[in-house]
């Protein structure tokens, strides 16, 4: 790609051999041990290096397990110093597998099944509403809003007001205030409108009020210490923060109508998203809906402990039966009224669908969720597959897109349906 079409289309530069700045975790990498071809591995990757060509993703990881074990782990590009706009002489970083990349919305799944874990522990009722505990909640109409209504993007408060400072975001106080005051746009549950921001401090403010503890530190405790996580942290801390992965405004500027939908959404135009995600306050705070940081295996990991039925190397996580409630279907396909696409939506996941669906052809039994539009964490349980794609890159609507679907496509292409008798019991 020259340097005119590179600045037009706001792409890294890309070279020809790829290998100079692709990472491999050979020891972590076992296809034989659950009889994968390493021309399936090769062919995955191959669609993984043509979504990097489009130069859109400056860094991109990759962690795809099949019946538990991980196939493929690598890393390719940069961590830092290659955006679009980067000067020349920028020290460029190289990207690892174990380079923290923040998650953003793919942590939604996460403080999901944190809050089916509390109702496991019975100290959560999901149906009950959220003013229960929390009874400042209830101003302005909002009183009947649920828990679960909450978790499946139905709690009728999809977005921050407008005027709200992006400071906000980082101080927990002054955000709850604004997200008691607000009103909502409907109670009933019935229409499906995406939470980006909001839903995860909501969940946040339940959990600390019936713990007595941060949502930080139950992660920590129930998560992140059994499963042996390095990183899998709400922000990073400060002495840390300089090993995260930069995170580039890349593609073509999106226009209206794509531009008003990704500020219905995100709360504002792509190069603010760029500036605020990479603003070490971000970086540092604790934003359960949108800034969960660590690699592509770690998510990989705990999707695997999901299709486990809730297990993970023989210890028990939570139970099975919390799995399945986590991934049950909510409410029919629908259009999303803040994305604007069709959904299906449990109370915490992104569901796949029949004969096509958000995770590929013949998805019914996939779950997982995107994060800011470009990283896809998924599970499918009818392939007994885990997969986490992450990336730097924030393209919108651009060259990329093809390339995007077609990684998905081959993945599913790759591991067709396994017989139901072999699947793990989740998709029963």
């Amino acid at each position: 790609m020259n340097r005119i079409a590179r600045r037009a289309l706001h792409t890294c530069q890309v070279p020809k051999d790829l290998a100079a700045i692709t990472y491999r975790d050979t020891n972590g990498e076992n296809p034989d041990a659950v009889g994968v071809d390493s021309q399936l591995v090769e062919d995955i990757w191959a669609s993984a290096e043509r979504l990097y060509r489009t130069g859109v993703h400056p860094g991109l990881q990759l962690s795809v397990r099949h019946r538990g074990e991980q196939i493929l782990h690598r890393a390719i590009g940069h961590a830092s110093g290659n955006g679009p706009h980067d000067p020349a002489g920028a020290v460029k970083v190289p990207m690892t597998t174990d380079t923290p990349i923040c998650y953003f919305s793919a942590s939604k799944a996460v403080t999901a099944l944190l809050m089916h874990m509390l109702s496991e522990q019975g100290l959560v009722n999901l149906m009950d509403p959220v003013s229960y505990y929390c009874p400042e909640f209830a101003a302005n109409g909002k009183r009947t809003i649920t828990v679960h209504q909450i978790l499946s993007h139905r709690g009728g408060i999809p977005a921050i007001p407008r005027e709200t400072p992006i400071d906000a975001l980082w101080d927990r106080d002054e955000i709850w205030r604004i997200l008691c005051d607000a009103k909502p746009v409907e109670v009933d549950g019935s229409k499906v409108a995406y939470h980006a921001i909001t839903g995860g401090f909501v969940l946040q403010r339940v959990l600390e009020k019936v713990t007595g503890d941060t949502i930080e530190n139950f992660l920590d405790r129930h998560l992140r210490q059994p499963m042996g996580m390095r990183w899998f942290t709400y922000g990073i801390s400060a002495d840390k923060v300089n090993e995260l992965a930069t995170n580039y405004a890349t593609g073509p500027t999106p226009r209206f109508p794509v531009s008003w939908i990704v500020s219905r959404a995100l709360g504002g135009d792509i190069q603010t998203i760029e500036q605020a995600v990479n603003d070490p306050r971000f970086q540092e705070a604790v934003i359960p809906a949108g800034n969960l940081c660590g690699t592509a295996e770690e998510m990989g990991r705990f999707f695997q402990m999901m299709l486990n039925g809730g297990v993970w190397n023989g210890k028990r996580i939570c139970s099975e039966m919390t799995i399945r409630r986590s991934i049950q279907q909510f409410g029919s396909l629908q259009i999303d009224r803040t994305m604007m696409i069709p959904m299906r939506f449990s109370a915490g996941m992104m569901l796949g669908g029949n004969p096509f669906g958000l995770w590929g052809q013949q998805s019914r039994y996939a779950f997982g969720h995107i994060g800011l539009i470009n990283k896809l964490c998924w599970a499918d349980a009818g392939r007994d597959i885990s997969v986490s794609l992450l990336n730097t890159g924030i393209p919108i609507v651009g060259h990329h897109l093809p390339a995007l679907a077609k990684f998905v496509y081959t993945v599913c292409d790759r591991f067709p349906l396994i017989p139901e008798d072999q699947r793990p019991l989740i998709a029963a």
